[in-house]
């Protein structure tokens, strides 16, 4: 089939080069332009550009979806594909293709429409996720949807973990569906809204008071982005894996105070700390990094 593909992130990049391999006319890449990375300022391509210049595909890199109108149209594409775009695509470019678009999306809609659907599983300490072929509309992740994929969330998942499974499964899906998609009827989505709004810094710091079992996802769904985060000595400590132990603290022990080696008392349970980046260093296991700590309480 001719397509257009419309993608940014790595966890986009599995899917293109798939299509690829599976001998799939990709017409037209769609990505996000370059933009400047490290101390230098030089400007880096989107992980999804790279791959499209590997396979020597045109690439297209708009501030904003609707300037790669006449590209999109003039593609001779049937269908566009959609993975983690980061863009929102207006009316006028979704009704440029014959077939339109299809998104996949990493949740089990309608549960997660949004910007941040895997943080915000993990957060809400779901025990499963997965993937969405569907069809794009104006709506916000609204759309019908062609085939679903679950998979279990698992305490040891980070965000990144996490979504790294769930790009790898909505390939498969991805390959397996689309090309009895021209021509046929989705289904509409069935059941609770819930909205996957945007991830910021703020909602990451750890608050001691909380239960334990609350603060490891936390921990969990910031890694890689934006980091759950403490304050240790008035530095910031980021805190990048963790786990709940349900045992509770030694009696009288506040929480945010270190009850053991990377082991911190909460206002239910203990906190285990399995790594942790300290200011201006690298990541390390949270005993090494405890063993070195002067003192004995984390946070405000």
């Amino acid at each position: 089939m001719r397509i257009v593909f419309l993608g940014s992130p790595p966890e986009a990049q599995g899917a293109l080069r798939a299509l690829h391999d599976a001998g799939h006319d990709v017409a037209l890449v769609v990505t996000q332009p370059d933009r400047k990375r490290g101390r230098g300022g030089d400007l880096v391509p989107s992980p999804v550009k790279k791959t499209a210049t590997e396979f020597r595909l045109r690439v297209v890199t708009p501030e904003r979806c609707k300037e790669a109108l006449d590209d999109i149209a003039g593609s001779g594409a049937e269908l566009g594909v959609v993975v983690a775009f980061g863009q929102l695509i207006p009316p006028s470019v979704l009704a440029a293709l014959p077939s339109g678009y299809v998104n996949v999306h990493f949740s089990l809609l309608p549960r997660w429409r949004g910007a941040a659907p895997v943080e915000r599983a993990i957060l809400a300490g779901d025990k499963e996720t997965g993937v969405c072929i569907m069809q794009l509309e104006a709506g916000l992740d609204t759309g019908p949807i062609y085939a679903c994929r679950a998979i279990p969330i698992t305490p040891d998942d980070t965000a990144g973990d996490l979504r790294r499974r769930l790009a790898d499964l909505g390939t498969d899906l991805l390959l397996s569906e689309i090309d009895s998609i021209p021509g046929r009827v989705p289904t509409p989505q069935e059941g609770e809204e819930t909205y996957a709004a945007k991830l910021t810094v703020e909602e990451f710091e750890l608050e001691w008071s909380r239960p334990a079992a609350e603060l490891a996802r936390l921990v969990m769904a910031g890694n890689p982005k934006p980091g759950a985060w403490t304050t240790a000595r008035g530095a910031r400590l980021k805190l990048l894996r963790a786990k709940a132990d349900a045992a509770p603290a030694p009696a009288g022990a506040e929480p945010g105070t270190l009850v053991g080696p990377g082991r911190v008392a909460t206002g239910e349970g203990v906190l285990v700390l399995g790594e942790v980046q300290p200011e201006g260093k690298a990541a390390m296991p949270a005993t090494a990094w405890a063993a070195g700590f002067r003192g004995d309480r984390l946070g405000g």
